[in-house]
């Protein structure tokens, strides 16, 4: 009598099987939950592979569905965050799939195909392997690259894997806030609810527990590491909050614009022309702060100048003027 070995799942699969059973889920699966039911971890369990090893398996597919962008989210208990033993864990629809009317054109799947490509090993490989992964989920070929190179560029901020991480396990985070002008930074307690990339920068949005109020910070300001504390909080309120941040930099953004002259032609015409509003006297480009858009500014040198308003003209002013100074040569 021969006894026949359970097939092994390719791991491709059991990453797969485990994607699907979270999305299925709103309250969530236990990991003994997952362990019994999933297809890969059933197979390995009814062969003899023991508790430990299928925790340590389970694991690193969590860690390695996570890196490619699959926003697992962890639903510990509320009296005690740091006790996972009866953890629930899910994948948040709303965060995960595309709508199921979005249509591409030609044009649009050749621009996320090239975004694709642009992200550096670095940096956002894995956002960008998670798109890729979405649009030929729906049925459409991204294999072949439209172009024989593309750009390396790197964007993610220190602070965003560790503000990532609290936001899916609604933890609280504690961080150091450095403001223009200031000479010492300030810490900040914050419910963090959406990072939301804006003029092509990274900013987070939630709660401020020392303001009580809704507030919005630049991840480039913050100095230092990012603490992930214990204090938990209600994971619905991450509800919307992406699209709230986003109509709150719209808003201040609606509030401010530079009157700018722009030279036709150059680098500065082209990246500022894609926001801007025509004037009588060159054009109107909102922004949100005034000091990282004068460090844009003024990385375009002659190309533009800055009419008004005067303080950002200033600002202007000065960083071209601190430039040359550390660049002068010694006589």
């Amino acid at each position: 009598m021969s006894v026949t070995a359970p097939a092994k799942n390719p791991p491709e699969e059991r990453l797969v099987n485990l994607v699907v059973a979270l999305m299925a889920t709103e309250q969530g699966l236990t990991k003994d939950t997952i362990l019994g039911s999933v297809t890969g971890y059933r197979e390995q369990s009814e062969a003899g592979a023991s508790k430990d090893a299928l925790e340590k398996m389970f694991e690193r597919d969590k860690e390695s569905l996570r890196g490619l962008g699959v926003p697992i989210e962890t639903i510990g208990d509320w009296a005690d965050p740091d006790d996972l033993r009866e953890a629930r864990y899910r994948v948040p629809v709303s965060e995960y799939e595309l709508p199921a009317d979005i249509e591409f054109t030609p044009a649009e799947v050749a621009l996320l195909t090239l975004a694709g490509g642009v992200w550096s090993q670095s940096s956002m490989s894995s956002d960008a392997r998670s798109g890729l992964r979405k649009i030929r989920a729906l049925g459409i070929a991204v294999d072949e690259p439209i172009i024989g190179f593309s750009p390396r560029i790197s964007v993610r901020e220190p602070a965003f894997p560790a503000l990532q991480q609290a936001m899916e396990q609604s933890r609280v985070v504690a961080f150091s806030y450095l403001k223009p002008g200031e000479e010492k930074p300030t810490l900040r307690r914050l419910r963090p609810l959406a990072l939301v990339d804006y003029e092509a920068r990274w900013h987070v949005f939630g709660v401020d527990l020392d303001a009580g109020a809704d507030r919005t910070f630049l991840l480039a300001r913050i100095v230092g590491d990012v603490e992930i504390t214990r204090q938990s909080f209600d994971s619905a309120l991450r509800e919307g909050a992406g699209d709230r941040a986003l109509a709150g930099l719209e808003a201040v953004a609606a509030r401010q614009r530079a009157l700018l002259e722009v030279n036709p032609g150059t680098e500065a015409a082209l990246r500022l022309g894609r926001r801007s509003i025509p004037a009588d006297q060159g054009i109107y480009v909102p922004y949100v702060d005034i000091h990282i858009f004068a460090d844009e500014l003024a990385s375009y040198g002659p190309e533009v100048r800055v009419v008004a308003p005067v303080e950002l003209r200033d600002e202007v002013i000065a960083r071209l003027e601190a430039t040359l100074t550390r660049n002068e040569v010694p006589r």
